[in-house]
């Protein structure tokens, strides 16, 4: 979200046309709110306030979505094999249970996420 707002390079080229492809609605997530607006509690100088990035997404006619109790209801059953490499950001968990209870597509660039094997998530 962060690099599509900022047109930053880092945004693989997939993304970028699936986010600029118009037939699709682009959402943004509570979650991601929450976690910019620690991570710019803790580092001001390094990442703006989460009411200047909402307003960059509404401006972008992004949609916010809210977490809901059955995203929650998930957790449970999300599961790595034993033999994946450790993953422990509790935000991508959320993220990722809320696609699912959703019905959504989460585009991330992180390939750990791959080995929770929930087909809402696509790798770019």
């Amino acid at each position: 979200m962060l690099w599509a707002m900022t047109d930053d390079e880092q945004l693989p080229q997939k993304a970028r046309e699936l986010i600029e492809n118009e037939d699709n609605e682009i959402f943004f997530s509570i979650i991601s709110l929450w976690e910019i607006q620690i991570k710019h509690i803790l580092h001001p100088e390094q990442m703006e306030n989460s009411k200047v990035i909402a307003r960059y997404c509404h401006e972008s006619d992004f949609e916010l979505i809210n977490l809901s109790e059955r995203a929650i209801g998930i957790l449970p059953d999300l599961k790595r094999p034993d033999s994946a490499p450790r993953h422990k950001d509790p935000f991508d968990k959320m993220l990722i249970c809320q696609a699912v209870a959703e019905e959504m597509t989460f585009l991330t660039h992180d390939s750990l996420l791959s080995d929770y094997g929930v087909s809402n998530i696509m790798l770019v």
